[in-house]
C-alpha cells in the first residue's frame, strides 16, 4: 500500500516559523518605534494649529487669552477679564472643541509664557516633565518668539 500523503513535514513548518521569525526580529523593531514619532509630529501639528487660531485671536483683539481664561477663549467668548470686544462669532479653531493631544491629556496654555508671549506644551506620553524624546514622552512645545520655537521648554529636561 502507498500513502500519498500531502502538506508539509514538521522539520519544513519549522523552517518557515525560524524564517518568520528571523524576519520579524529584522523588520518589527524598525516600525515599533514609529507610532512615537507619528504622536510627537501629530503634537507638533497640533500645536501650529492653535497657535494659528491665537494668532487671529490676538488680531482680532489685540491680546492673547489669559491662561486662566485658556484655550477655550479660542472656541467660547471669555466671560474673564479681558473680554475680548471682538471676539468671532465662529470661534477661531475649526472644530467646536478643543483638541487632546496624542496622548489623550489637555495641551497646556501658559500666557505669559516662559519663553514669549505665550506657551502651548503637552506633557507627552508618560505625563510628566522629566521624558525623553527617543521613548515618545518629550513634549512638542511652541512658543511666540521665533527663536524660541520648537524649543524644548526649560522644564523638561
Amino acid at each position: 500500500m502507498t500513502s500519498n500523503e500531502n502538506g508539509f513535514s514538521f522539520i519544513e513548518l519549522m523552517v518557515v516559523v525560524v524564517i518568520l521569525g528571523i524576519l520579524a526580529g529584522m523588520i518589527v523593531p524598525r516600525y515599533m518605534g514609529r507610532t512615537d514619532d507619528a504622536k510627537i509630529i501629530k503634537a507638533k501639528v497640533d500645536i501650529s494649529a492653535i497657535e494659528t487660531s491665537l494668532k487671529m485671536y490676538h488680531l482680532d483683539n489685540g491680546f492673547y487669552p489669559t491662561t486662566e481664561q485658556g484655550l477655550r477663549a479660542l472656541i467660547e467668548k471669555p466671560t474673564t477679564e479681558p473680554i475680548p470686544s471682538q471676539w468671532n462669532e465662529n470661534g477661531y479653531l475649526d472644530r467646536r472643541s478643543l483638541p487632546k493631544d496624542p496622548w489623550g491629556r489637555d495641551y497646556l496654555y501658559l500666557c505669559p509664557g516662559v519663553n514669549g508671549d505665550y506657551d502651548i506644551l503637552s506633557y507627552g506620553a508618560d505625563g510628566t516633565l522629566a521624558g525623553r524624546e527617543k521613548t515618545g514622552t518629550s513634549r512638542a512645545g511652541r512658543s511666540s518668539d521665533p527663536e524660541t520655537a520648537n524649543r524644548v521648554h526649560p522644564g523638561w529636561n
